[in-house]
């Protein structure tokens, strides 16, 4: 028995690999745009799961197997984090004293989070009384100067732009090449772990740095020996803020995903790329869609996302009614295809969507009986 409790208290052998924790810079520097001088600025992030979904899976049907790559695991929440440690490292090699970002809110949360890893300033432009209160805050709570304007994205980008020409400031929006470098990650991950690209890829179309950054991953990876196929890339727009799909400006983009709240994408011309050359499509999704597959997301996969996120769900959906499925290159989603969704923001970014659930919680006795019947009426 001693013998036993002495082996129970030797330190175990644990193969930890050396990158873990260190970020998606220290795993995949060789396709990243650093060098051994580049200071990392990382707060570990990437490495998120790919989750299988077994009942968006079944509702696909036809043997297609549906995988969520979760980006709400990421250290600020949202997919911004794995552009902008490539973007703030960069900024830093160059000698940037601040950083400066227009936003939705995202990317003011990620920017504010790595402008205080490195130590230096943050500017945040966003549009007053657009911005999601969970997001909000982060960017407050990681010390970023946030200056509201009387104007939406688009403005607050137009004016990033100007102040990005002066010295002060390193902008780090996706119009920053090093942005769309670093999200290029999450594919090679997708890779990594499936041992090829899926058939389809499906997200939420805002700004589509996003959209552009997957296809050029996919390809590199592609090229590099370590894929063998590539997907076709389905972007799904808000209906209120969808240029892309309709081949225009929108002057006043307005959807309840606030994330995707764009009317003119930065990366409009790149994405209709990745979409062409990929043999994909561009889609739009109704508010009361994505709000529905939010809620089912949540409520069958135990997945909670922020609206935007939810916009490829909606997208999945209406793929599967062949009344209302969008016109692919095929009549109908393939046979045995593997299908991931990226789900961009966790749900705690925007807790205001679900306001009015929490209104209808009414407090009961404190007893057994009362507890029940509350359960009862549920």
């Amino acid at each position: 028995m001693r013998d036993l409790f002495d082996r129970m208290n030797e330190p175990a052998e644990v193969n930890v690999a050396p990158d873990r924790g260190r970020g998606v810079i220290a795993r995949y520097r060789t396709f990243l745009p650093v060098s051994e001088s580049t200071p990392i600025v990382s707060l570990g992030e990437g490495g998120t799961p790919l989750i299988f979904s077994p009942r968006l899976s079944a509702i696909v049907g036809r043997g297609c197997e549906v995988y969520l790559k979760y980006e709400g695991l990421n250290p600020t929440g949202s997919f911004k984090d794995r552009g902008m440690t490539v973007a703030v490292s960069k900024a830093i090699e160059r000698g940037a004293a601040a950083l400066i970002c227009a936003s939705t809110g995202n990317t003011s949360a990620s920017a504010a989070a790595y402008a205080a890893r490195a130590g230096i300033r943050c500017v945040v432009v966003l549009p007053a009384g657009k911005i999601a209160s969970g997001k909000l805050v982060q960017a407050f709570a990681y010390g970023a100067k946030v200056v509201a304007i009387d104007g939406n994205f688009d403005d607050a980008l137009r004016i990033v732009r100007e102040l990005g020409q002066r010295d002060d400031f390193a902008i780090v929006n996706s119009i920053n090449p090093d942005r769309i470098a670093g999200q290029k990650t999450a594919a090679f991950e997708i890779v990594d772990e499936l041992g090829d690209a899926p058939e389809l890829h499906l997200l939420p179309l805002g700004n589509a740095g996003n959209i552009t950054a997957y296809w050029a991953g996919y390809r590199e990876y592609r090229d590099a020996g370590k894929s063998r196929t590539l997907p076709a890339m389905l972007g799904f727009q808000a209906a209120g803020a969808a240029p892309i799909f309709h081949g225009r400006v929108v002057e006043q983009p307005e959807t309840i995903a606030s994330a995707i709240r764009i009317g003119n994408p930065a990366s409009w011309e790149a994405a209709k790329e990745a979409v062409r050359d990929s043999h994909g499509v561009v889609d739009i999704v109704t508010d009361t869609e994505i709000l529905e597959a939010q809620y089912w997301l949540a409520t069958h996969e135990g997945v909670f996302v922020e609206p935007a996120s939810a916009a490829p769900i909606a997208g999945l959906f209406k793929c599967c009614e062949p009344a209302r499925a969008p016109a692919y290159p095929f009549t109908k989603i393939p046979e045995a295809s593997r299908i991931v969704c990226t789900v961009t923001g966790h749900g705690l970014k925007d807790p205001d969507v679900m306001a009015d659930r929490l209104t209808t919680l009414n407090a009961v006795a404190p007893n057994e009986q009362e507890v029940l019947r509350a359960i009862e009426e549920s």
